[in-house]
């Protein structure tokens, strides 16, 4: 072990993409070998569900739930984050306390960044 001192790295790395890799590569196999193949104009179609696509697939997507669903996501986690510090607030050590602080004043950062940036501006 000494000569290849990152032979471990390598096999555990072969074994992360075989773990990913394995079950596609066995679900394909079973699908060729069990699932009945059935060509056809129906089942090639783009939609096979009877109904006949009728104009633009492109739709105008509004980004401004996007944008909120992403904010309220940070908040919800700071919110997770913040009830274990809440709970021993009394025995916390002083590094605890201003690792908490910093957690705090990047998360109010972000906000007011956002709010800067006007990202909580509904248009």
């Amino acid at each position: 072990m000494d000569e290849h001192p990152y032979l471990f790295l390598c096999v555990l790395g072969a074994v992360a993409v075989g773990f990913c890799v394995g079950p596609l590569v066995l679900a394909r196999v079973w699908a060729m070998l069990v699932s009945p193949q059935k060509p056809g104009r129906e089942k090639n179609a783009t939609y096979e569900c009877g109904i006949e696509a009728t104009g633009d697939s492109w739709i105008q997507f509004h980004s401004g739930y996007y944008l909120y669903a992403i904010i309220f996501l940070i908040f919800d986690v700071e919110a997770v984050f913040l009830l274990p510090f809440a709970v021993v607030f009394g025995g916390l050590s002083a590094g605890g306390f201003l690792a908490m602080m910093a957690f705090l004043l990047l998360l109010v950062e972000g906000l007011v960044w956002a709010w800067r940036k006007g990202m909580l501006r509904w248009r």
